[in-house]
């Protein structure tokens, strides 16, 4: 609960540090404090693709983070401004995006629709969003590790690289006693499977204690990202993939 105590009053106060009373916009901000934000690995097929200039196809799948809850378009969804930082980044790319969120889902509900949301379209490069809903309304994380190794498992066997991107730091998900727990269940399912780790949590806790308000990169329900915050995982996500490929 301390964390949570902390995270509410910081969603209500902007620092003061100099950093985040610049002119420059929460995102920018959060891109700052989190330049060199690494995904652990390589993705061998993705660098294949992007540097044969081969279309490069991506599914993102999760829940209402990749739906992209309360943004007003499309083009603001985390996944959608990925795929638009990637194409700024490198010259003539060809990127094919398939958005298979679902709002409410769980790792089980994921894992029930991998074949038809997913492997169905022969993706090159894989992001899946996990386990917020699962602790954040009372949820347990017990036994989940398994499920997401499963999950993982099952991704993995067309071929395709796997980034996992773990909870949001926001009073949600702070607020519930498992929230720990499934950072370290992604974290080490991500290290034993040898995928992608793209920890949005560190992301926005980084940009906290840069000075900048969790209130700036979260919604007015204290869970979602805010237009801000999509804005900074999508252009973090695409970078930390591009540095891949250097």
């Amino acid at each position: 609960m301390a964390a949570f105590a902390i995270a509410l009053a910081l969603l209500g106060t902007r620092s003061a540090s100099p950093q985040a009373q610049m002119n420059s916009s929460p995102a920018e901000t959060c891109l700052a404090a989190n330049s060199n934000i690494s995904l652990g690995i390589r993705l061998p097929r993705t660098e294949a693709k992007l540097k044969s200039g081969v279309p490069l196809k991506i599914v993102a799948i999760g829940s209402s983070s990749t739906v992209g809850l309360w943004v007003l378009s499309a083009a603001a969804t985390y996944p959608a401004v990925m795929r638009q930082e990637l194409v700024r980044l490198i010259p003539n790319v060809r990127i094919e995006l398939i958005n298979s969120g679902r709002i409410g889902d769980t790792i089980p509900g994921n894992i029930a629709r991998l074949e038809r949301d997913v492997l169905i379209f022969r993706p090159d490069l894989i992001v899946w969003q996990l386990g917020t809903n699962d602790i954040a309304w009372g949820g347990q994380a017990d036994g989940l590790d398994k499920l997401v190794a499963q999950g993982v498992t099952t991704l993995k066997s067309g071929g395709a690289d796997v980034i996992l991107m773990d909870q949001q730091y926001s009073p949600q998900v702070l607020s519930s006693s498992h929230y720990s727990q499934m950072q370290a269940i992604i974290a080490n399912v991500a290290r034993k499977e040898h995928v992608g780790l793209f920890s949005r949590f560190d992301l926005m806790r980084n940009s906290v204690t840069a000075g900048l308000s969790i209130g700036a990169l979260v919604s007015w329900d204290r869970l979602h990202n805010s237009t801000d915050g999509y804005d900074c995982v999508g252009r973090a996500l695409a970078r930390a993939i591009w540095s891949t490929t250097r």
